[in-house]
């Protein structure tokens, strides 16, 4: 069996529709517990007091919004190369849940910079280049919307999320390029310096498998959508020809 099959529309929804309950309760499960464990469970940090607690959120929010550009980055380059139009359309599916990611870590990173560096924004690499990330996200849905013909805004979307994955990787990893920024290295780490203190590293993981989980699940749906959106475009398009 290839997993070119399910390219097909059909056998995509078919496949994936009877998981995606299954998947989105999960995640809820899995946020339950991380959240909980974390925020009530877990003692405040010696250095940062309660805020610390914020990472529950931030972290995973800040790992999706990346990695959800990367995503769109490998299903538009599938477009690109193999035409098949499943995969632009999960591209343009995730957009919107990766730019309320990048959202949430832009606000809860503010939050927590304010206590910690006594300022709500600073104009430092990752911060600046999360930012961008976020436009690039809101330019990626605002070209959808305004080209007409969805092959040829798969085609440009597509050239953008190249573009834009310039800043995804940024936001990943400025800290290592630019070390006069204010933000910290990563806080998953095997250096026993920098790695997070391990009261929070298993409330951690198990928030940031549900944000996993939970982006796995909105994505499915919202792809489901469109390929329904598309049929009822396909159908309406024949109809006004007959």
């Amino acid at each position: 069996m290839s997993i070119w099959e399910y390219a097909n529309p059909k056998k995509f929804m078919a496949t994936t529709a009877p998981v995606v309950p299954w998947i989105f309760g999960l995640s809820l499960v899995l946020l339950a517990v991380g959240l909980f464990w974390g925020l009530f469970l877990t003692p405040a940090a010696e250095n940062f007091g309660a805020t610390v607690k914020i990472l529950f959120v931030h972290v995973p929010s800040a790992l999706m919004a990346i990695n959800a550009w990367l995503m769109m980055l490998v299903a538009s380059l599938i477009w690109l190369v193999r035409r098949h139009h499943v995969s632009a359309l999960a591209a343009k599916a995730a957009a919107p849940i990766g730019m309320v990611m990048t959202l949430i870590a832009l606000v809860t990173g503010a939050i927590w910079g304010q206590p910690t560096w006594g300022t709500w924004w600073e104009w430092e690499p990752r911060l600046t280049a999360f930012l961008i990330l976020f436009l690039f996200y809101i330019g990626y849905m605002a070209l959808w919307a305004a080209i007409e013909d969805p092959d040829t805004a798969a085609d440009l979307t597509g050239v953008l999320c190249l573009v834009g994955s310039v800043f995804a990787v940024l936001s990943r990893y400025a800290v290592r390029f630019w070390s006069q920024g204010l933000h910290q290295d990563s806080t998953f780490s095997a250096d026993k310096e920098t790695h997070i203190d391990m009261a929070y590293w298993y409330p951690s993981v198990i928030c940031m498998l549900g944000f996993v989980l939970l982006f796995v699940a909105l994505v499915l749906m919202r792809t489901h959508t469109e390929i329904r959106l598309r049929r009822a475009s396909a159908l309406e398009t024949r109809a006004r020809r007959a």
